[in-house]
């Protein structure tokens, strides 16, 4: 994560009932829901690919990932949905989101070590919670989200 005087910016959105953040420094930028192609014999994880300015990106559906439920999303609210596309040691990839929320500022004091298991995702893969007076924000370490080994079969997508 980038510290600078120890504070982060956080890219926050709802996957599921929770709110996660992921360090806006690894955010190469949010992308509305598009046309996907399936990969045949891919990741069960893995939504697709599809073209982002004729670049192809493969898409990680972290529901499927850690079995979360989708978030029930109003009327209306379905175009805050879409893909974080993240930049982990230089291979672009998305996330399908169910929410976008919004650029948040956290103090490095305010981060709490993660608890044994949250909703589904393991503890290894939170840098941090956070409490905020609507409940808290999980902090996500996205570098572990995927080991060297998938994200060189990702990028082979």
């Amino acid at each position: 994560m980038a510290v600078v005087d120890a504070q982060f910016q956080l890219v926050t959105f709802q996957l599921g009932e929770e709110l996660y953040g992921v360090d806006i420094m690894d955010v190469k930028e949010i992308v509305r829901v598009q046309d996907i192609r399936t990969i045949p014999n891919a990741p069960y994880y893995v939504e697709g690919i599809f073209n982002l300015r004729s670049e192809i990106i493969p898409i990680i559906n972290l529901h499927k990932r850690f079995h979360l439920k989708k978030a029930h999303v109003d009327e209306g609210d379905e175009y805050l949905g879409g893909f974080i596309i993240l930049n982990i040691e230089g291979n672009k990839l998305g996330i399908v989101i169910d929410r976008i929320a919004r650029v948040v500022m956290i103090q490095q004091t305010d981060i709490q070590p993660p608890p044994q298991m949250i909703s589904g995702i393991g503890a290894e893969y939170i840098h941090g919670v956070v409490r905020q007076e609507a409940g808290y924000l999980i902090v996500l370490d996205i570098r572990r989200l995927f080991d060297p080994k998938e994200l060189q079969k990702l990028a082979s997508l």
